[in-house]
């Protein structure tokens, strides 16, 4: 099993091995899910920290260990449409996992509450994306996505991050996970190095900076990781064509505000001109379809997945203030609505509006493992990042 997980590792995650830290979190989790088999009280265990700090990786060793383990019942979820496509491809190569025991969170609470059925373990990946309200355009008339699974398994073991939240009908922060939670057993196991990136701490500070609306300053040159600003889109794709070509998954990514130009609603900006990700049924995932070079990617399609290099286009909606010389969000220029939905349990403000917006950006800005190329459709922004780099 082990060179099955050396496999994994290697191909959908881009690490050679565990460290030390993933090993003791691995080691613990064990622990505290052997002690909850044995129990039934409904426990979660939460793995939590920012992009790129390995969750996915302990997760992925834990599901390996106990879904291919016959004396549990168990499944694995996500509410991520292209995630939910790599964790089925994942399943052809490991012994002993089925198929039909990776599935979205809503068919498998409907069949579950409908068949009485009973887990040990459910694993969900992404759990800030569990619905936190009824959606019944998605089939889904519960309440609350943790609360249901809760009731349904002995452990739930849940991968969170606070700040991957950009959606209402997805809104979860650590009050609501804790009132979810109630008098239920809990631990919650931190991760808080970042393995994705070859980048230094001070660079990880810098992007996060960015999307903070901090003040800005000059990138900080102290890694591996390669970093360059760009005054036009079209000569960032060439080099991300480049790189595709080096090394492959590279690809051009942006954020949402882009005009409709003669009907169009592409990602138009000087020589650029590609239109957004297109879901696809095909079972190969965006990132690592060849063709998606051709297109623009977007949080729906890279949430959760590694890339080697991004050609990151900030789109309208980031803008510059000369006064505290930083990013600046602006909402009404955020085209894609489905964040902005109105919910009767909650009244949502503009500064967690604005969170949602740089969340998306955080999220995509720290994609590739070893460089990032950056430009700005907003000319005072574009052209103060240039002047930084100089």
């Amino acid at each position: 099993m082990s060179f099955i997980m050396n496999k994994i590792l290697k191909e959908q995650f881009f690490v050679d091995n565990l460290s030390a830290e993933q090993e003791a979190v691995i080691s613990n989790m064990n622990a505290y899910i052997g002690d909850g088999l044995k129990q039934n009280d409904h426990r979660v265990a939460i793995i939590q920290g920012a992009a790129g700090t390995g969750k996915s990786v302990v997760l992925m060793n834990l599901v390996t260990q106990y879904m291919t383990d016959k004396r549990y019942k168990t499944a694995l979820v996500v509410n991520h449409p292209e995630l939910f496509k790599a964790y089925k491809d994942l399943a052809v190569d490991i012994p002993g996992m089925r198929d039909k025991d990776i599935t979205r969170p809503t068919p498998l609470i409907n069949n579950a509450q409908k068949r009485n059925w009973q887990y040990d373990v459910i694993f969900v990946d992404e759990a800030h994306l569990l619905l936190s309200k009824p959606e019944p355009y998605m089939h889904y008339n519960g309440e609350n996505q943790l609360a249901d699974l809760m009731s349904l398994a002995k452990v739930v073991v849940v991968v969170y991050d606070f700040a991957q939240v950009f959606q209402s009908k997805m809104y979860w922060d650590k009050d609501l996970l804790f009132k979810t939670i109630g008098n239920n057993p809990y631990h919650q196991f931190d991760m808080d190095f970042q393995y994705r990136m070859v980048a230094s701490q001070e660079q990880v500070d810098w992007l996060d900076d960015l999307t903070a609306e901090k003040p800005l300053k000059p990138f900080p040159y102290n890694s591996e990781f390669e970093f360059k600003v760009f005054d036009k889109a079209g000569d960032l794709y060439e080099a991300i064509k480049e790189k595709n070509k080096e090394f492959g998954q590279s690809r051009v990514v942006a954020t949402s505000g882009f005009p409709r130009i003669d009907g169009r609603h592409n990602v138009e900006m000087d020589t650029f001109n590609l239109p957004w990700d297109e879901w696809d049924p095909q079972r190969t995932h965006w990132a690592k379809r060849e063709g998606s070079i051709t297109q623009v990617g977007t949080i729906y399609t890279l949430q959760g997945f590694d890339l080697n290099y991004v050609g990151m286009i900030i789109g309208p909606s980031f803008g510059y203030d000369p006064k505290t010389d930083s990013v600046t969000i602006i909402p009404e220029k955020y085209s894609h609505k489905e964040i902005f939905k109105k919910r009767q349990d909650r009244k949502f403000t503009e500064d967690e509006f604005r969170a949602f917006i740089a969340n998306v950006l955080n999220v995509l800005i720290k994609r590739g493992k070893y460089g990032l190329y950056l430009t700005a459709y907003d000319d005072a922004l574009r052209a103060r990042l240039l002047e930084l780099q100089k």
